[in-house]
Parts: structure tokens; sequence; C-alpha cells
């Protein structure tokens, strides 16, 4: 890319995230003579150990910067050079932090509230780095927030050009037809303009006839978007929880609970990091 992405302190986060290092890319005989040898690098990364790793490289399923790998003697630089093992991203940088946090409702998201409203400094004072959530869930809506320190994968994930779709489970007033899911999918008129849901489907109606359990898919970053939605179909909401946030599940996370996200999972944040930076160097490059 022509240019790194501050993280959201102002902190230039480009290079060691090890998702957009662009033009300074290792390669060839340059990267190949110089930097630590790619087994060392992947067990330090916590792939495997140096033993299965060169098991690994040696099968044909390690690439570097998109080139696959079967050389054991072949050096890399981690802060430049993009690793992958049977094309899931593998992130080099051991200094960045990956934590899935189930928010509680109450708690706003943010770092200091200038309110003095419950934020997420409770959660991440026991982490040696400096945390930041990528994205926002409103006080009132519980469920999954990502924390990290790495600002080029949080600009990923958290702008809408990118498309990283978000799922959430809301309980809403009345009784939701059919009619209303296909408009929610066609799409409402909202004040700040139209917005469709990528997918949706009723889940629920309550026998007493008061309430309906909807789930809901988006990429739109827009403020509040899902109770906007809502309220402009006639179904107000009354408890909403974000339960997917990529490819990222909060499966059985109680509320009020993190957890570091497993290497698969943040392979998979990874790949999807890696592949939309491509799409904006591409997009660059016929400029």
């Amino acid at each position: 890319m022509s240019a790194k992405r501050p993280d959201a302190r102002g902190q230039d986060a480009g290079r060691g995230s090890g998702t957009g290092a662009g033009a300074s890319r290792g390669s060839g005989a340059d990267a190949a003579a110089e930097g630590e040898r790619l087994q060392k690098v992947m067990a330090a990364a916590g792939v495997a150990s140096r033993r299965v790793s060169e098991d690994l490289i040696t099968a044909g399923r390690v690439t570097v910067n998109g080139e696959v790998v079967t050389e054991l003697g072949r050096r890399i630089d981690p802060a430049a050079d993009l690793v992958a093992v049977d094309g899931s991203a593998v992130q080099l940088d051991t200094s960045r932090r990956y934590v899935m946090l189930n928010k509680p409702v109450g708690v706003v998201s943010s770092m200091r509230d200038e309110q003095g409203r419950p934020d997420l400094t409770r959660f991440t004072a026991d982490y040696p780095e400096r945390l930041f959530n990528v994205g926002r869930l409103d006080a009132e809506t519980s469920g999954l927030l990502i924390l990290t320190n790495d600002g080029e994968l949080a600009h990923v994930l958290a702008h809408p050009s990118f498309g990283v779709t978000k799922t959430y489970i809301a309980r809403v007033r009345g009784i939701v037809s059919p009619q209303t899911i296909s408009k929610l999918t066609k799409g409402v008129v909202l004040d700040d303009g139209p917005i469709a849901a990528d997918r949706a489907r009723l889940l629920e109606r309550s026998t007493a006839g008061n309430d309906s359990l909807v789930e809901l898919t988006l990429h739109s970053g827009r403020n509040r978007i899902v109770r906007r939605m809502m309220a402009e179909v006639g179904h107000p909401v009354i408890e909403l929880v974000r339960r997917q946030f990529g490819p990222l599940h909060l499966g059985t996370l109680r509320v009020g609970q993190l957890r570091d996200l497993t290497k698969v999972e943040l392979g998979q944040l990874l790949t999807i990091s890696r592949q939309k930076d491509a799409q904006e160097d591409a997009q660059e490059d016929t400029r």
C-alpha cells in the first residue's frame, strides 16, 4: 500500500503487524541470504515444533510472500515477509495480541470514558500490551468484541468498505413476519441513507405473541444500525447480542469473560486482512 495506517492511538502499526508490509517485503536472493531460517521463525510463532515445521515446508504446505517454499535453508525477514501454512496466514510478530471479549451490557466500547461510565479498561488492565477495541458495540449491546494492539488488522476488520460481516441476535417487540424479513434484506431507508442486511432470518416467536428472535448479518459499521433497522420496520429491539465477527464465533464464552484467539482463528483473520491489502494494492497500481 502507498502508506501505513496508524492504529487507534495514532501509532505506526504497518510494519510489525505482518499484515501489510507492501513493497518492503523481502524476496529473491536478498531475502535468501539474510534473515532467519523459516522453520525457526515458524516454531517461534507457535505454528509447530521446528521438526514439524520442517515437515510442513518439505511437503509444500508453506508459502512466503505467496510463493511455495520447499527448501529448508530458506531464510526470511520476520518483520517483512508474509508466511502462510495451507493458505492460512501466520502472525510472525509475537508482540501482537488478539483477544476476544464477550462484552457485558452497561460497558461502553472505550478505553477511557469521559463520563465515567464502566469501560473496557477493566478487561485490559492485566495485559502488558496497550490493547484497543476493534469497532464498537453500544453500551446496551453485549457480545463479541475484539481487543488488539495490531492497528493494521483493526483497520481492515472495522472499516465497512472491506465487507467483514457481523452477525447479531436481536429480541424485538412484536411478531416478525416473513414479509418483514424480506424487507430487511431488500433494504430500508434510514435518516443517513439506505441499508440492507446481508442475511436475515426469524429464529423464534414467543408463544404469548409479545416478541420475536431475529438473526441479522450485515457488514455496515454505522452507529446502532441493527436497532435503527428494526425500529424502522416496526419492531424495536429489546435485547441485542453480537454473536459473530467475520470468522470468529462467540461460542460458549460467557458474558464478561475474555480469551486469546486460537492460532486457527488468528490465521483466519490475518488471511482476510492480507487479501484485502492485496486488493487495495492492486487498485492503487491501476490508478
